[in-house]
């Protein structure tokens, strides 16, 4: 498959800084999924990643703030960085290990979108259109193969060879895991395809799909069979799948828009550092040293409205928290802002089209 327009090369080693100036490697668009769970590897691991963070303007603490958004120089350093130490220590199969860990229930709304739609072809299309909103550092696409098959095609954004192991391992991985989730464990893609040599960890690429592997191939591609695309879905839930996707659509970049709207991203960033306060429109804009309308207004501009933001990161809050599983129901509408139990179960029914008890089930 031909190279997107604009990809850009990166020089060859092992820190590789990008050779242009390409604005997309500095937007600020990314999720931190991947570098949080390469430091949980790094953990179980003994691997320190202290010094991965170093000059990145990142800690610790932050990666694991859903709100943090990085860009493509940021995360590719940092793995980068973590792949290097990871190697050092013995571990060379950093992508699978992360991407057998991959649920459904882990993809948040995205999952929720997933599991309620009507296929596994519509579900495999959603988890698609909004990868970029759990962190994947891959452009994707969806395209026919023949009357058999449809391929899901994993295209770099950035000429980086070295990056491209991992990152299709965790994609591929955690794809086929989830997709035997959807629709079962007798699930088999029918190929997989990589555009890099064969690795030394083959073995466990063949335990985990279970198919033909094709390496230094000319596209990376996942193939499955096209009689799995109307398979039926058991969590079917239409209002829920239409508005699980519409709280997806609002984290997405807007194509051809800007991939950071800072209006956007610090009014998100007060509504989740003040849940519990339940803020105004008013007590926000003065918090960001604006009047009320020109808030309003800068929100209308970036294509947004307040109550959808607050209603959005209220329930992402309270859909993360559900799937932990520690707090009750009335613990959980708490520590969104509702004092009222029942008040909570109205709202988050209709966010997301299901109540709070069937979302934890399903995220079970």
């Amino acid at each position: 498959m031909a190279r997107p327009a604009g990809m850009i090369g990166f020089h060859s080693s092992a820190h590789a800084t990008p050779v242009t100036d390409d604005p997309r490697l500095t937007a600020a668009e990314f999720p931190t999924n991947k570098l949080l769970y390469l430091t949980q590897l790094a953990d179980g691991c003994g691997v320190d990643s202290r010094a991965w963070f170093a000059g990145l303007a990142l800690n610790r603490a932050q990666i694991a703030d859903p709100a943090l958004r990085v860009s493509y120089r940021q995360a590719s350093l940092f793995v980068h960085r973590a792949l290097a130490a990871l190697a050092a220590a013995g571990v060379h199969d950093a992508g699978l290990r992360i991407g057998r860990e991959g649920t459904v229930g882990g993809f948040g709304l995205l999952g929720l979108a997933m599991m309620t739609s009507r296929t596994f072809g519509e579900a495999m299309q959603s988890g698609i259109r909004y990868h970029k909103i759990c962190g994947c550092l891959l452009d994707l696409a969806f395209e026919p193969v023949d009357e058999h098959a449809v391929a899901m095609v994993a295209l770099p954004l950035f000429d980086d060879a070295s990056l491209l192991p991992f990152f299709c391992e965790e994609l591929f991985a955690s794809s086929t895991l989830i997709a035997r989730e959807l629709v079962g464990p007798e699930l088999r893609p029918l190929r997989v395809e990589l555009a890099y040599p064969r690795p030394d960890h083959a073995d466990e690429y063949t335990q985990l799909f279970g198919c033909e592997l094709r390496f230094a191939a000319p596209h990376c591609r996942l193939l499955i069979g096209t009689e799995w695309l109307a398979r039926p879905l058991p969590g079917y839930n239409p209002l829920t799948a239409q508005q699980a996707l519409a709280l997806c659509a609002q984290q997405r970049t807007p194509d051809g828009g800007e991939p950071h709207q800072e209006i956007v991203a610090a009014v998100e960033r007060l509504l989740r550092s003040q849940l519990r306060q339940q803020p105004t429109l008013n007590e926000v804009a003065r918090t960001l040293n604006l009047s009320e309308r020109s808030l309003r207004r800068r929100l209308t501009e970036s294509g947004r409205v307040f109550r959808e933001i607050h209603d959005r990161v209220r329930a992402e809050r309270a859909l993360q928290l559900l799937q932990g599983g520690d707090l009750s129901v009335a613990e959980i509408g708490g520590e969104v802002g509702f004092s009222d139990p029942r008040e909570f179960r109205r709202a988050f029914k209709r966010w997301t089209g299901m109540a709070p008890q069937e979302a934890r089930r399903a995220a079970a």
